[in-house]
């Protein structure tokens, strides 16, 4: 039990750290994104357009927070709304040519961030450190 225990204490102290490290290196390179928007910009880069509906269930956030994010993201300029051909009460969600512009920097950051984060771990661990994460994920 306390094993069980432990397990779900530091998957959620890594994902605090995570969040709170990536947001230092964005502050440091001054990018102006916090991880949650970093995580709505990278999903819409890969992906293209997409709904808000689309992009909460990528990321797994509720519809609320998704809002939050979009708005902000475009205050800042960098996507834009888009009303839905097929139904106006469908939102689109468009990167701006300014958010395209941070595409590549910024994932620059991601990648070195988590390059660090796994400094010194094998990478036979990594692969078996993703596998479990995957499983865990697959179970909830």
């Amino acid at each position: 039990m306390i094993l069980v225990k432990q397990a779900g204490v530091y998957v959620n102290i890594l994902n605090c750290k995570l969040k709170k490290y990536l947001a230092e290196v964005f502050k440091k390179n001054n990018v102006n994104l916090t991880a949650e928007q970093y995580l709505v910009m990278d999903t819409l880069w890969n992906e293209g357009t997409l709904t808000q509906q689309e992009i909460a269930f990528i990321i797994q956030k509720d519809k609320n927070s998704v809002t939050q994010f979009i708005d902000n993201l475009e205050k800042k300029g960098l996507v834009a709304r888009s009303v839905s051909k097929e139904d106006r009460r469908v939102n689109n969600i468009v990167v701006t040519k300014e958010g395209m512009a941070l595409k590549d920097s910024t994932k620059q950051l991601a990648i070195e961030t988590m390059n660090k984060a796994l400094e010194g771990i094998p990478e036979k661990d990594v692969l078996v450190f993703v596998d479990v994460l995957k499983k865990v994920c697959a179970n909830i």
